[in-house]
């Protein structure tokens, strides 16, 4: 799907008579997919030799495929850099992912805390890709009472 059809999944919004950055469509999401350990083995940056021969796991292609052709938006969200974006694109493009955009840099180490104006949904691989499932967890969030 192209950025200008994308573009059309936007919806305008505004807040207090203001516009606002648009929201999208109900029923769209944008996931953000890590890479290394989620999509495929994970492969540190200081040996990107590996990252054209990394093994893919087959329920995570299925799974965003199927996303993908569902509608929703796929971005690639790693912490393999700039340098990296050549290995990436062949990988995804050899063993047939979809994806709209890549995001290269997102900072190593892990216990990611995402702060956002928009509704954030965060979810934890752990070893399979499937369908979402609904599910009540404890999350930390900003006080509302203290709001402006």
């Amino acid at each position: 799907m192209s950025l200008e059809k994308l573009d059309k999944k936007l919806i305008s919004a505004s807040e207090n008579g203001q516009t606002i950055s648009p929201i999208l469509a109900e029923g769209v999401k944008n996931y953000l997919i890590d890479i290394d350990g989620t999509i495929c083995d994970d492969i540190p940056n200081e040996e990107p030799e590996r990252m054209l021969t990394a093994g893919v796991y087959p329920d995570a292609l299925i799974t965003l495929n199927k996303w993908y052709d569902e509608g929703h938006i796929i971005c690639f969200f790693t912490s393999r850099t700039e340098e990296h974006r050549d290995y990436t694109e062949t990988w995804l493009k050899q063993h047939g992912f979809k994806y709209h955009s890549m995001v290269m840099g997102k900072p190593r180490g892990g216990n990611y805390h995402w702060v956002d104006n928009h509704l954030v949904k965060a979810t934890r691989f752990r070893g399979k890709f499937t369908d979402l499932v609904e599910k009540e967890a404890v999350i930390q969030v900003f006080d509302d009472e203290h709001h402006v």
